[in-house]
């Protein structure tokens, strides 16, 4: 996810020159570096000052830059929501921030790094629209579209390597992916949770049970239509790796309540913070393996 972000960085940058990226010290991790390597005068890293980066792509924006800010998302929004939100959100300026290293798949790094709130501060904060792509396709997709967007978006990316969802795909924000279709459940998932929910829907299929199964990267603003369409279905499980409250599980609730009430297994991290492990070990653990997603289908189905 993390090169493909920075390849995106490259080509937008070959072809508007209003672009520019504000980094944290973490530019070559993030692979905003490529930017950089390409268009020296247009990187500017900072060093280890998130509020500033923050504060800085405001201005840059307000001086008619489209200002990507990128750092892990520990830091980002973790030591800055002041200046997001009264910097960039409330006068609706065009400054995207986008981060790597969400979530427990940060691994090793442990509960200090592993960001697992952010969806729920970001996508509460008025203007920010929150996306979270499935894999590398998505994310320079989306790159591409959130740039040529008009205001403040927020895009998490995961750490690890991520299996391909997309060989190909249409993207849009504020609309869902319905990857596969299914009418006896649905599983909604974002990020790395994707190919889990895909997995979980072809074990699924092997037992007599059909699964819709859901890419829902744009959180906010959300597909509302997709979602009481799911409603349909015997229920939904969601999947998220994010604290399961405030996040892609609640925010799927909001609009069943809302539009179709229906029978819902939130599948997420359980108000907990993370540890130190591999990547798949925590994943396992804290319950957000195909297997698990599995269980939560089936206990719907009763």
């Amino acid at each position: 996810m993390r090169t493909s972000y920075g390849e995106a960085l490259v080509e937008l940058g070959a072809i508007n020159n209003d672009i520019v990226v504000v980094g944290a010290d973490t530019t070559q991790s993030v692979k905003s570096a490529m930017f950089g390597s390409k268009y020296p005068n247009r990187l500017f890293n900072i060093g280890i000052a998130e509020s500033n980066a923050i504060s800085i792509a405001a201005g840059l924006a307000l001086a008619g830059k489209i200002a990507f800010v990128s750092t892990y998302a520990a830091f980002i929004p973790g030591k800055c929501v002041d200046q997001i939100r009264n910097a960039i959100a409330y006068p609706n300026i065009n400054v995207k921030i986008v981060v790597s290293h969400g979530g427990l798949s940060v691994g090793p790094d442990g509960a200090s790094h592993q960001q697992i709130e952010d969806i729920a501060i970001m996508r509460a904060i008025p203007n920010m629209r929150v996306i979270v792509p499935a894999d590398a396709t998505a994310v320079k997709r989306l790159t591409h579209i959130v740039a040529s967007t008009d205001g403040p978006f927020y895009m998490r990316l995961a750490r690890p390597s991520s299996p391909i969802v997309y060989e190909d795909g249409k993207f849009e924000i504020g609309k869902a992916n319905i990857l596969r279709d299914g009418n006896d459940i649905s599983i909604i998932a974002c990020g790395l949770m994707v190919p889990e929910a895909l997995e979980a829907a072809e074990i699924l299929k092997n037992e007599g049970i059909s699964a819709r199964v859901i890419d829902l990267f744009s959180i906010k603003p959300i597909d509302k239509d997709t979602i009481i369409d799911a409603a349909k279905t015997n229920g939904i499980v969601t999947v998220e790796e994010h604290n399961i409250y405030g996040g892609l599980g609640s925010a799927v609730a909001e609009v069943t309540s809302e539009y179709k009430p229906v029978r819902i297994k939130r599948i997420g991290v359980d108000d907990r913070f993370g540890e130190s492990g591999e990547a798949d070990e925590l994943l396992d653990k804290y319950g957000l393996k195909a297997k698990h997603i599995v269980n939560k289908a089936k206990d719907l189905m009763k």
